[in-house]
């Protein structure tokens, strides 16, 4: 036989867990917490800023070198290629061989 039916008003106890009450008693706020508390947010992500825009001028010079090779590539690929007047060339040149007939 369970003991909690047996006592009259056991249901009704409230544990801790049940209760939902401030620490501070009529919700006052510490200023002085969310004084300190803003304070360290604040220095947090003033050094998070400063790594980002640190890693942002990495990035920006690391495409700008990129960006360079681009460019150097594509002008070349734009001027005229340098083989074919150096085939023509080789056509109007003689060879320095002689040819001779060799009999058997």
């Amino acid at each position: 036989m369970p003991i909690s039916s047996a006592i009259k008003g056991l249901q009704s106890i409230k544990s801790m867990q049940n209760v939902v009450k401030s620490g501070i008693p009529d919700k006052e706020d510490s200023d002085f917490i969310k004084l300190y508390m803003f304070e360290k947010e604040r220095t947090r992500l003033k050094s998070e800023e400063i790594r980002i825009i640190q890693r942002l001028g990495i990035i920006q010079g690391r495409l700008k070198e990129i960006q360079d090779y681009y460019d150097e590539k594509a002008g070349q690929m734009h001027t005229p290629q340098s083989a074919e007047p150096s085939e023509k060339k080789t056509e109007g040149i003689k060879s320095g061989f002689k040819t001779m007939s060799i009999d058997y």
